[in-house]
């Protein structure tokens, strides 16, 4: 069973209703110790980066997503503030250090055209830099709900973990994965049938035996 994190910074019923739809069963939890029973881990998050990583912090989640992810390789989905909380650090309102799976940095969005508001909030088109099986069936240039104002600058020594990219005035990581770590900056949960498809990509990445290698096969989900 997949285990959502709950550390208050986030609309936990659109991530588990939104499993429940592709007929995945999940539990919501703030227990640390309750990580272990899980097949995967999914960290969903909104607000601000510095509130979130101390209140993981003080639940204890840090430590064990950290043993549960890193040492005992279960599948792992960061959704929106998600993602970000896997770079070294952020710079929202301060620096907070963040998990430091990922080298890079959480910084405001510059956008380098006019035109193009903060928060990057609504749908937009996201650009595949690489294969990835979260993307399975899905069209070319997927479109995926936003809603953020900083986003994960990844350093070039960590390039090829950027798996799609969207515009909004400049270019920003959309999506990234590391073996069995994958996160994404868009909302799957409200992002209807392409998010669904996403999600359900993501159950089929946790059955597939040796899944790091890519090639899971998915299946459309009805319109």
């Amino acid at each position: 069973m997949i285990a959502i994190v709950d550390y208050g910074a986030s609309n936990l019923r659109s991530v588990v209703n939104a499993f429940a739809v592709i007929g995945e069963k999940t539990f919501v939890t703030n227990d640390p110790v309750e990580l272990a029973n899980a097949s995967a881990i999914v960290l969903p998050g909104v607000g601000a980066f510095g509130e979130g990583i101390n209140a993981l912090r003080r639940l204890g989640m840090v430590q064990a997503i950290n043993e549960q992810v890193l040492s005992n390789k279960k599948p792992f989905l960061g959704i929106c503030l998600g993602l970000q909380f896997l770079a070294h650090e952020s710079t929202e309102h301060g620096t907070h250090q963040g998990f430091g799976w990922i080298h890079g940095v959480v910084r405001k969005i510059h956008p380098q055209q006019p035109g193009y508001r903060i928060p990057h909030m609504g749908w937009n088109s996201v650009h595949l830099q690489c294969p990835c099986p979260l993307f399975n069936e899905l069209p070319d240039d997927p479109e995926f709900y936003f809603a953020h104002s900083y986003c994960l600058e990844v350093a070039q020594s960590d390039s090829a973990v950027v798996t799609s990219t969207c515009w909004h005035g400049e270019s920003l990581t959309a999506s990234i994965r590391k073996g069995h770590i994958c996160a994404v900056q868009f909302h799957p949960e409200k992002s209807q049938n392409a998010g669904l498809m996403l999600l359900h990509n993501f159950t089929e990445l946790i059955r597939f035996e040796g899944a790091r290698d890519g090639g899971v096969p998915a299946r459309r989900i009805a319109s």
